[in-house]
């Protein structure tokens, strides 16, 4: 499972500039890259916090409320099953086009389904068409950002010196994560400011069409951006893959991709179960209000953020595998203490969830071990293929497989982080420390 026989040279565009030290245009590209994920993540992940209101407006009132649930929550899970071909598409261009041209493309792709979202007519409008609509435009944003994360992580990490790789894949997930941030205030802004009747009836339509007003900003802040130094060199020296990049990631990089597809595993696991899915489990576990609970998640999303870039800056310092190792065993202890006490001491709620969140930060390493993984020419396609596959397949099945296991285990998302974790590190002694070149 080593993925060293696919790093050789990866990153030769930046060798002679490894020593050097971070730029005002560094900062700046950063700061950009990581606005506009944020914009765009919070598309993408708003609808998780309206999963109660939204059960309720598109699917029978006559269905049970588990089934109801189950049935959001598939709705939801759906855009991480449709990440993988908005993901290969564009990173094939990516490869062979550049990777600016598909990290503004795919603010485009996300922002326009959001704003129908909030458009949509609801199911005592059109019966079934509403959860059908509401589908088919998940799965649109679901292609959308499975262009987007990858590319974005491609995108800092070649414009920076090696040594920094690790900061800015870390402040880049930061970006990322804050989009999550961003949803969790707006959300709890709208359940403050409308009463749960005005809520039901438009209150939750403003948050989707807040997403297309983000989106239109997303694509005014990339006209700043420039390519990559590496893809810049690339095409100059028309080094650029000479057959289909993705066939060449599954031919030989093969190590690489399951690495990358495991680690991922552990990202999804942190952010779908522990960010994602708990501040409804909060309320129809145990008992807490929604005000409350979108609260809570907004300090532990916020450390979340922090603890993004402490674990980018640490495998900078101290290698990926020490950090993943290390922040896993503490991921999985800290979500276990989460959904074990605050049954019985729901005072411990905020210190809980925000040391949990500060630890699902361990994902901010992931990315450098991903763009570490796979070689320039066939970077964008290889890195997009094993995140998305991997968070198609858990990812997308996360959200449903811990619904149906809390029908028998109320502790259910505890022992699933807990499971996932445990592979994550095991996982994380493969994973070489080393430069690259």
């Amino acid at each position: 499972m080593s993925t060293s026989s696919s790093t050789a040279g990866a990153l030769g565009a930046q060798g002679g500039k490894a020593a050097r030290p971070l730029t005002g245009q560094d900062y700046k590209t950063l700061a950009l890259a990581a606005l506009g994920g944020a914009l765009e993540f919070y598309d993408f992940i708003i609808f998780v916090f309206f999963a109660t209101v939204i059960g309720q407006l598109f699917f029978p009132p006559t269905v049970p409320d588990w089934l109801r649930q189950l049935q959001t929550f598939g709705i939801f899970a759906a855009g991480y099953l449709a990440r993988p071909l908005g993901g290969i598409i564009m990173a094939h261009f990516g490869d062979l086009l550049g990777r600016k041209k598909m990290f503004t493309l795919s603010i485009l792709l996300m922002s326009v389904p959001t704003l129908l979202m909030g458009l949509l007519p609801t199911y005592h409008a059109i019966g079934l068409l509403a959860p059908v609509a509401l589908l088919l435009l998940r799965i649109l944003q679901g292609a959308a950002v499975g262009g987007e994360v990858p590319g974005a992580w491609v995108f800092v990490s070649e414009h920076v010196p090696n040594r920094h790789i690790g900061y800015a894949c870390g402040t880049l997930t930061a970006g990322l994560t804050a989009g999550i941030l961003l949803g969790s205030l707006v959300a709890t802004g709208i359940n403050t400011v409308f009463t749960p009747a005005e809520l039901a009836d438009y209150g939750w339509r403003v948050p989707f069409l807040l997403g297309g007003v983000f989106g239109i900003g997303s694509m005014y802040l990339r006209r700043w951006l420039h390519e990559t130094p590496v893809f810049a060199e690339l095409q100059q020296r028309k080094a650029l893959a000479e057959e289909m990049p993705l066939k060449s990631v599954v031919r030989d990089h093969r190590g690489a991709v399951l690495v990358s597809m495991l680690l991922t595993w552990m990202l999804s696991a942190g952010i779908v179960v522990v960010i994602l899915m708990t501040p409804t489990f909060l309320q129809k576990l145990y008992g807490f209000d929604g005000r409350t609970a979108l609260v809570a998640n907004s300090v532990a999303t916020l450390c979340l953020s922090v603890g993004c870039v402490v674990a980018g800056v640490l495998a900078d310092r101290i290698g990926a595998r020490r950090t993943l190792f290390a922040g896993g065993i503490l991921l999985a202890a800290t979500a276990y203490a989460l959904y074990t006490m605050i049954g019985a001491r729901p005072d411990l709620l905020l210190p809980l969830y925000a040391l949990a969140g500060f630890f699902v930060g361990t994902i901010g390493a992931v990315p450098y071990v991903l763009v570490h993984a796979f070689p320039a020419q066939v970077r964008f396609s290889g890195l997009s293929f094993s995140y998305n596959m991997s968070y198609a397949i858990f990812g997308g099945l996360t959200p449903v497989v811990v619904t149906l296991m809390l029908k028998n285990d109320p502790l259910a998302p505890a022992h699933y982080v807990v499971g996932v974790c445990l592979i994550g590190i095991i996982t994380a002694l493969f994973v070489r420390n080393r430069a690259r070149g």
